[in-house]
């Protein structure tokens, strides 16, 4: 049986990883007595939340033409990736990454799981760019903006380690 996404699924997917985002740094924040700290990781939970309504609008201009699958894949490698992830075999994008949060974590486990977070979704989103015509999509705005986090995860990282 072969399973096949649209542009429209894939999208509606990644705002479910930008929401799952938003609500783990939201969590992470609560159990940071340290107030920049706190406040770093509610301003990721915006950057997510904007993410997400970049999604969102991006499915709004979606055509019924480009909701059909439109890459030329004819061994569904791109779809089979993609199922894989939407079934947890890569990671598993409907996991709520704040359900792992205990409240018990220092700042630098926090940064660590992140850190997974946000490279699982740059993988997620290389993906998703064969799904989203290019004229619509900003898919790789979001792409360098989650590396970005990386690069500021990291770099928190660093700062608490001095």
């Amino acid at each position: 049986m072969s399973i096949t996404f649209n542009a429209a699924e894939i999208l509606e997917m990644a705002e479910e990883i930008e929401r799952n985002g938003a609500k783990f740094y939201r969590k992470a924040a609560e159990s940071i007595d340290d107030k920049k700290t706190r406040q770093f990781l509610l301003d990721l939970a915006v950057m997510e939340d904007n993410h997400e309504k970049t999604f969102k609008e991006m499915k709004n201009k979606l055509s019924d033409t480009e909701q059909r699958p439109v890459t030329f894949d004819p061994d569904h490698e791109a779809v089979l990736y993609l199922r894989a992830m939407a079934d947890g075999h890569v990671f598993d994008i409907k996991a709520d990454p704040s359900q792992k949060l205990t409240g018990n974590e220092t700042p630098e486990d926090i940064f660590r799981m992140a850190l997974k977070a946000e490279r699982d979704s740059i993988v997620f989103y290389v993906g998703l760019k064969a799904f989203v015509p290019a004229e619509i999509g900003k898919v790789e705005d979001i792409i360098a903006e989650e590396m970005a986090h990386i690069v500021t995860l990291n770099q928190k990282m660093g700062e608490l380690k001095q």
